[in-house]
């Protein structure tokens, strides 16, 4: 009998390597080459039949419309972009104990009960708990009286052989894809084969049969998710499941759907009986602010189509290092980076050798650049000791040479500040455009076109403490 040919394959990129070593030549990753068995060589050609020709139809073809299943879960809903598709892959991820389970469980006994709608059969199937540990989770999260199929197992050809059938579920659970295993190939369950394998053959199923597949994956410490990238370019949606350990809120965020918007989130809060979700997260997040404290200020951003209010929170405080501290939490350090030089460069403002702590309250992460102005305000403020006025909020980007650049909603962003009673925005200017008609009743709209009117608006007020924005004798 012949030998079986070894390979080493690398677990982060899928890159295949004729020996081991200790850094991958393709992604660069280190101790990552993991040694899989090949029982036969790949097929060669295509093979000796001849294809057939494919039908091909046009844009005007009668299609037939599937609707959504809503599980009534509000904030899930909306992150599937309305509901979940029928014969569609979603792929959750996100890092370990963060809820996975507890919001899918939960999901799949909202589903079955009907409670968005006529009751769906749901089956969870998991590999990494018992039955009796899926039962008490259920009780705790007082979901036990759902109709939901349970079953513990870890083998793809048991899994299709119960699904594949007439009578098979409408929502199937596979918690987690990493522990499933393909008995075709000699590599352990986790490695990229077996993922890439086992995700196909679930996939296919599912789309064969018309149920959706809702498929549980791991992160790595980088914090995406395990196994082989083309494990999310195979699925419908997929969404990351964020949220800090020392906060009680988690953001569900789908970063790819094909039926619905990206970047769209879901907030929900981390209770005793599971997790429940938060209709009105800018009220949430703003439900702790002070009043008028130096280094505060909201800006309202969008996440997906929402509008939401967060508190940007700022220190400036003086340094006994060489190298001063710049901490960021919730935002991109290289952007403060440049809101600081553009500060200093543009505006004369003396940072220093001063340690900088920039933090998002809530624990909620910002990507958009219209965070420019409120992070700045909130530096400012913090530098001069001298509150922003506690009904205002902030939004704009900052360019390079100091200008304030128009954001993207900024009728929705102000329509959402005025709906939780804030009175004044520092904006963009428009630059000509009509800015009467996206500001709604009782917002008071004040246009930056630089960020120096910023500082002039610091300047203006009275000073807490004999501390100065500019070195004299600078040009602003």
């Amino acid at each position: 009998m012949a030998r079986a040919q070894a390979r080493f394959v690398c677990q982060e990129c899928g890159a295949v390597h004729p020996k081991w070593a200790g850094r991958c030549d393709a992604c660069g990753g280190w101790n990552c080459l993991v040694e899989e068995a090949v029982r036969e060589g790949a097929p060669r050609g295509l093979g000796g039949g001849k294809g057939r020709k494919l039908a091909f139809s046009g844009f005007d073809g009668a299609s037939r419309a599937t609707p959504r299943r809503v599980c009534g879960i509000a904030e899930f809903d909306r992150v599937c972009g309305g509901g979940i598709v029928p014969g569609s892959a979603l792929l959750v991820g996100g890092d370990p104990g963060i809820g996975k389970s507890t919001v899918l469980l939960q999901v799949v006994a909202a589903l079955a009960s009907g409670k968005g709608g006529p009751p769906v059969r749901c089956a969870y199937v998991s590999g990494e708990e018992s039955l009796d540990q899926l039962r008490l989770r259920a009780i705790r999260l007082a979901v036990a009286q759902a109709p939901v199929q349970l079953a513990a197992a870890t083998s793809i050809r048991d899994i299709v052989a119960s699904f594949d059938e007439p009578g098979a579920p409408d929502i199937v659970v596979i918690d987690s894809i990493q522990t499933m295993y393909l008995g075709t190939l000699d590599s352990a369950p986790g490695t990229v084969s077996q993922v890439r394998a086992s995700a196909q053959e679930l996939i296919g199923l599912a789309k064969r049969r018309g149920f959706s597949v809702i498929l549980v994956g791991h992160v790595t410490k980088e914090g995406l998710i395990a196994g082989p990238r083309v494990l999310e370019h195979m699925v419908d949606t997929v969404l990351y499941f964020e949220g800090e350990r020392g906060h009680q809120f988690r953001i569900l965020r789908a970063v790819k759907n094909r039926f619905g918007p990206t970047d769209e989130i879901g907030v929900f809060e981390m209770t005793d009986a599971g997790l429940a979700e938060v209709p009105n997260p800018s009220a949430l997040f703003l439900a702790e602010r002070q009043g008028e404290t130096s280094g505060a200020a909201v800006f309202a951003g969008i996440e997906g189509t929402r509008p939401m209010l967060v508190e940007v929170q700022a220190l400036v405080a003086p340094s006994s290092l060489g190298t001063p501290r710049r901490a960021v939490v919730g935002w991109d350090g290289n952007r403060l980076a440049m809101v600081l030089a553009v500060l200093e460069a543009r505006c004369g403002v003396q940072i220093g050798l001063n340690d900088i702590y920039l933090n998002v309250a809530g624990g909620l992460r910002i990507a958009e650049p219209a965070a420019d102005l409120a992070v700045a305000a909130a530096l400012v403020s913090a530098l001069s000791l001298k509150p922003v006025p506690a009904e205002t909020v902030i939004f704009g980007e900052i360019g390079l040479s100091g200008e304030v650049r128009p954001v993207s909603q900024a009728e929705a962003r102000l329509k959402e500040a005025a709906k939780l009673g804030f009175t004044a925005a520092l904006v963009p200017s428009r630059r000509g455009r009509d800015t009467e008609r996206a500001a709604p009743a009782g917002i008071a709209l004040r246009e930056l076109r630089h960020l120096r009117n910023l500082i002039e608006l610091f300047e203006d007020q009275p000073h807490r403490a004999p501390r100065s924005l500019a070195t004299p004798g600078t040009r602003r």
